[in-house]
């Protein structure tokens, strides 16, 4: 029998492979031995983990105010909330995002209005422009799997709609485009320090904003009560009555944000690693004819922590075989559209948004996405991987591929070497 590429795991982190120092752990130990572990204490703001995280933010991304939360989901919320829509009002989002998009959109009090995306899975900025009405309020853009929106022609439209533009920044932290960060374009950012984002606390999150006004009420729609909001100003807070608005309890605990603080320490030489290593699996499978890498929309603008790629010219059965196949050379892949994988990056998987449609009528809405989505392999690449486990990936792309071009010969798995594919955003 043909010798699998590995027979090893491939490093994701929900297998333990993450980017987190036995130095870092020092914080959040000293935080549990502290015994303070609620952000609103008698200590002042800036005395406090959370205080602190929130201050290394504000440096790191140049933004004004920063809010430690305690999801990616959470932040988003809080973006629209903070807004103050009407009950019931639309927000575009793109059909290709984790189903915790629209599910913050839900949370807000809004209706999700799904926007197609492109053969690169990029936000389609024309068909925004297609769908936009007086009755769309906001837009929620994301930056997928960690490569850029086009930025400025989406906020081209919204300006032209004169409505605002939340960034789920969720999967980008530390991506930089012209000089400035992901998640800092739009009225407000969010973003995520769930187990497989750039930092990494477990669980947790965090919004960004410009204006003073939205931030105090974000502040207290997570949970300040009590007046508690003003201890996140150095001057004069923002005059709003904080019992106008309900409390979400969506506020980050000390222990998660002093592991945060401790890990932006070694951030840039994660997205370092990240980057070079992508670039390196990248220019190997160049001349592979067959492969259609997803293509940033302006040179450089990923963060490098996912490979996709479509087989253009493949049915979807066949994509999914050749997942399989890569899974069977010790890679973990994943057909984003396999009929037997309820991957809820997809929108027609989001039933929760479609009660009463079939799956088939659902993925007629998007034909286009779900056309690019059904040719799509995706790859995960943790911060940990060597260039070992890059040579590697290289050889199980290429075996496969040359094995498809030379025979067509069936790629399923040959025997339950299968890697289990991990869960990733």
């Amino acid at each position: 029998m043909d010798k699998s590429v590995r027979t090893f795991p491939w490093p994701t982190y929900d297998k333990g492979n993450v980017f987190v120092d036995d130095e870092d752990l020092g914080a959040p130990r000293q935080a549990l031995a502290n015994r303070l572990y609620f952000r609103y204490d008698y200590r002042a703001y800036n005395d406090t983990e959370t205080g602190r995280f929130e201050a290394a933010l504000r440096r790191y991304l140049g933004v004004p105010h920063a809010l430690a939360v305690s999801s990616g989901t959470a932040a988003i919320a809080l973006g629209l909330m903070s807004l103050e829509l009407e009950p019931g009002a639309l927000v575009a989002c793109p059909g290709f995002t984790f189903a915790a998009t629209p599910s913050a959109i839900l949370l807000a009090g809004g209706r999700p209005l799904l926007i197609e995306c492109d053969h690169n899975l990029h936000f389609d900025v024309a068909d925004l422009e297609r769908k936009m009405s007086p009755a769309v309020r906001a837009i929620v853009v994301v930056h997928m799997r960690g490569f850029a929106s086009d930025m400025p022609a989406i906020l081209a439209v919204a300006n032209k709609w004169k409505i605002p533009v939340v960034e789920d920044a969720v999967p980008s932290l530390g991506l930089v485009v012209g000089g400035k960060h992901t998640g800092t374009f739009g009225d407000a950012g969010a973003f995520s320090t769930q187990s497989d984002k750039s930092l990494n606390t477990g669980e947790g999150g965090f919004l960004v904003c410009r204006d003073a006004t939205q931030f105090a009420k974000a502040v207290v729609l997570s949970g300040a009560y009590e007046g508690r909001f003003k201890r996140h100003f150095a001057g004069p807070p923002p005059e709003i009555c904080d019992l106008d608005y309900p409390l979400f309890s969506f506020r980050m605990d000390e222990i998660r944000a002093a592991l945060a603080h401790a890990e932006m320490a070694r951030l840039p030489r994660r997205l370092e690693i990240l980057r070079s290593n992508y670039d390196y699996v990248v220019d190997q499978i160049a001349d592979l004819e067959r492969i259609s890498v997803r293509q940033p929309v302006i040179p450089g603008s990923y963060l490098g922590d996912s490979l996709i790629f479509r087989l253009p010219h493949d049915s979807n059965d066949h994509v999914v075989q050749v997942a399989a196949a890569l899974c069977s050379e010790g890679v973990d892949a994943r057909a984003l559209a396999s009929a037997n994988d309820p991957n809820v990056r997809c929108f027609w998987n989001w039933r929760f948004l479609f009660r009463g449609k079939s799956p088939a009528e659902i993925r007629a809405l998007l034909p286009a996405t779900t056309q690019h989505l059904s040719q799509a392999v995706d790859i995960p690449m943790s911060p940990t991987l060597t260039r070992a486990d890059c040579d590697d990936l290289i050889r199980a792309i290429r075996k496969v591929m040359q094995r498809r071009a030379s025979s067509h010969a069936d790629l399923a798995p040959r025997s339950a070497d299968v890697v289990e594919t991990a869960e990733v955003k």
